[in-house]
């Protein structure tokens, strides 16, 4: 794997339980929220943190009044999930997810078990190796991930086989990964910094299931995927552009 900009993981190999810290990001989720924060398994999840983009129905106050804190995020997916990181203060580990009921809550032991062990440092779930509900997950936004997965493994060597968005991450090394993109790159942006930074980076199944309220604001149908992709694809060009350049430095110094 690339090594690119690394991170100092000396201090990543060492076990600790470490405390969690969800993050969730809405926007118009009323129907939902309130379900997906009373289902949180609390014995695993210190704090629940809605990052709320402007939601203009009530969402915001169904999430309260179900157990989460809410902060406002401003517009953009990333964005939201940005503000709930640098919120999370007493987190080691933070866990992202979407709040239309789609993920389930159970799968999060699974995500923090390998970074509380000590033995990774970035975790993702793969709706395309999971167990999927019908009419769960279209076939373009398994296409999309599956292509992303083959450029990822170009550049850095590494096998991602989805851009989902429930994942949980050491909160020190996300921070240090140099996040810039706040909208729909977000997830494409973690996955390549964490994989040139070379962080210590595990997929897993995960079981993904319709959504329970909302309307989804890229992935549920052709257009919005096809309004959302020249983002990513936007992303995913500007962060590969900057490992080259990185490694032709690399070089560089070896021949000097």
């Amino acid at each position: 794997m690339s090594q690119g900009a690394a991170i100092d993981t000396s201090a990543m190999a060492r076990p600790r339980a470490g405390s969690v810290v969800l993050a969730i990001p809405t926007l118009n989720e009323e129907a939902s929220i309130g379900n997906v924060v009373r289902g949180i398994p609390r014995d695993v999840v210190e704090r629940i943190i809605v990052a709320d983009g402007g939601s203009t129905d009530a969402t915001v106050e169904r999430a309260r009044r179900a157990g989460a804190d809410v902060i406002d995020a401003g517009r953009g997916y990333g964005r939201a999930c940005f503000a709930a990181a640098k919120a999370a203060q007493r987190a080691d580990i933070l866990v992202f997810m979407d709040g239309d009921g789609a993920d389930d809550p159970a799968a999060i032991v699974a995500l923090v078990a390998p970074i509380q062990a000590g033995a990774f440092d970035f975790v993702i779930g793969s709706r395309a190796r999971g167990v999927r509900e019908p009419g769960s997950i279209s076939w373009h936004q398994l296409a999309a991930g599956y292509l992303a997965g083959l450029g990822m493994r170009a550049l850095y060597g590494i096998r991602y086989t989805d851009m989902c968005a429930f994942r949980a991450i050491r909160r020190d090394a996300l921070l240090r990964l140099g996040m810039t993109e706040m909208t729909y790159g977000w997830n494409i942006e973690m996955q390549m910094r964490a994989a040139s930074a070379g962080l210590r980076i595990l997929e897993i199944p995960v079981p993904y299931r319709r959504r329970t309220g909302g309307t989804s604001k890229v992935a549920g149908s052709l257009r919005g995927t096809l309004s959302a992709a020249p983002r990513i694809v936007a992303t995913f060009v500007r962060v590969a552009a900057r490992k080259q350049v990185t490694d032709a430095d690399v070089i560089r110094e070896r021949g000097a």
